[in-house]
């Protein structure tokens, strides 16, 4: 399917806001900001005053693939996509152009690790969790998220309408997300869960039958099934035991995160974010809630 042609099914299916869910960690805690942001002046926070990894760049982290919706082309640097057009923003905000942002690879099970970052923010669906906080710093959150159940259109549970109706099925999710925490907390399967190295083993895991379904977050759930397994459909959302929101990762004690979360505040005040939102995320409208 095009890239047009995908944008075109999530234009029609939306109308009902912005729903979605998000990558985390599998330790349970909740959702609030990592960070105490320290005040900070404009003048403190502009590319001749911030000490990135290197001067008068912004070098940003993300993962390799980098899926729609919130990248697009599998390509960070074209400002498609979600986090792509946040990161910008971001960007922007601290006055950096285009040309003078970077973009480097990191994984997503690496990101929250202790220790030296190579980059100056990591944007990948991190949620922010107390744990992970105590090795990174987190700006504030640019995005809450909601998990979805993705069942084969011919499934047994595809028609469910509660948790209680999938706490019996195959279920599986990728390691070290929120998604795995979710399943474990709110749908307490009578199996444990299976767990997946990467979201290509968890749409791969589907589309083979070797589960009968996963839990993803929504955003994700809609390209899953526009996209990658066409016969697969969303069986619904729900709310991780926390919440569950996204923060932009930095080093810890990161001498740049009371500007980088300066810059995420006022794009959501000013309602840029939300406007991001709208234009790349704005699908929610077939994934019932599941209680």
């Amino acid at each position: 399917m095009s890239l047009s042609r995908f944008l075109t099914i999530l234009c029609l299916i939306a109308t009902l806001g912005l729903v979605a869910a998000g990558c985390g960690d599998d330790d349970d805690d909740s959702s609030e900001s990592s960070e105490e942001t320290t005040e900070v002046s404009a003048e403190d926070c502009t590319p001749d005053q911030l000490e990135t990894v290197e001067p008068g760049t912004l070098t940003i982290a993300t993962d390799d693939p980098a899926f729609p919706p919130y990248f697009e082309d599998n390509d960070p640097t074209n400002g498609e996509g979600f986090e792509s057009a946040v990161a910008y923003a971001v960007a922007e905000e601290l006055g950096y152009t285009e040309d003078q942002v970077e973009w480097v690879v990191e994984p997503f099970n690496r990101s929250y690790a202790p220790g030296p970052k190579d980059y100056d923010f990591d944007i990948n669906q991190i949620s922010i969790t107390p744990k992970r906080a105590e090795a990174v710093d987190f700006s504030s959150p640019y995005y809450e998220a909601k998990q979805a159940v993705v069942a084969l259109k011919d499934s047994e549970i595809a028609d469910a309408t509660s948790i209680a109706d999938i706490a019996d099925a195959e279920i599986g999710a990728q390691i070290g997300t929120t998604s795995l925490d979710a399943i474990d907390a709110v749908i307490q399967p009578s199996s444990d869960p299976q767990v997946f190295d990467t979201s290509n083993d968890v749409v791969s895991a589907l589309k083979n039958e070797q589960v009968e379904a996963v839990v993803v977050d929504v955003p994700t759930a809609f390209y899953l099934t526009a996209v990658q397994v066409t016969d697969a459909k969303i069986v619904g959302q729900f709310a991780g035991p926390e919440g569950d929101e996204f923060g932009l990762l930095l080093e810890k004690d990161s001498s740049l995160t009371p500007c980088v979360s300066q810059a995420v505040d006022t794009l959501a005040e000013s309602g840029e974010l939300a406007e991001i939102e709208e234009e790349w995320l704005s699908a929610a409208a077939d994934a019932p809630i599941l209680e």
